[in-house]
Formats: structure tokens, sequence, C-alpha cells
């Protein structure tokens, strides 16, 4: 059983900063990816950033610039900055692990903070 607990959504202000963490517990494989997915009204989800347990970190043409992303591997946890926030961030934002086990693509995911940016 895998659990991904997230923390740190909130309301910001446009050109704001905020940072989403994201910690998995449970049987999880140290070859796995952790990725930021966001869901906002009226769109289809989005992956914002993607980093495998080797340090590669791949992004959304949408947040390049403005968001990056940092993992610490011993506690398992993955982290999003969010810089110069915009009205248009304003999303559900979603952690999500996924390893291999026998062969087949375990995925989970978190429940979800609320990110909303508006003065």
């Amino acid at each position: 059983q895998v659990q991904l607990e997230e923390s740190g959504g909130g309301l910001v202000q446009p050109g704001g900063s905020l940072t989403l963490s994201c910690a998995a517990g449970g049987s999880i494989d140290s070859q796995n990816v952790m990725s930021w997915y966001r869901l906002a009204p009226g769109k289809q989800r989005e992956m914002v950033a993607g980093m495998t347990a080797g340090g590669t970190i791949s992004y959304a043409d949408s947040v390049l610039g403005r968001f990056t992303s940092s993992r610490d591997n011993a506690k398992n946890t993955v982290y999003l900055h969010m810089n110069k926030l915009s009205p248009e961030d304003t999303a559900v934002y979603y952690c999500n692990v996924a390893f291999l086990v026998l062969g087949q693509t375990q995925r989970y995911w978190g429940q979800g903070p609320q990110v909303t940016v508006s003065a």
C-alpha cells in the first residue's frame, strides 16, 4: 500500500509564490517517477513537472522558467516550487508516484490541494 500526503496549497496573489510538498509512504520502488499534475475547471489534466529518482526533470511549457521541482529521495518527498503565479495557474494540484511492479506500472495519487491565484 502506498500513501501520498500533500501539503502547501492555498490562496496567493498574482505574482506570488507557493511551494507544494508530497511525501510518499509505504512500499515504493526506489526506481520511481514522482510527478505533479494539475486540473483546472474546464481544462484537461496537465502534467506540470515530472522527476525521476535519478534527478531527470521535465516541465510543461506553461510553467517552464517559473516552476521548479525538487525531491528528497531519503524522505520519498517531492516539492513543487511555484513562482510568478498567475490566475491561469489556479487548479487542483495532484502528486503522482509511478513505478514498475512485475513489469506493470503502478500509479498512486495524492489528494490534490487547491491552489488559487487571485487578487
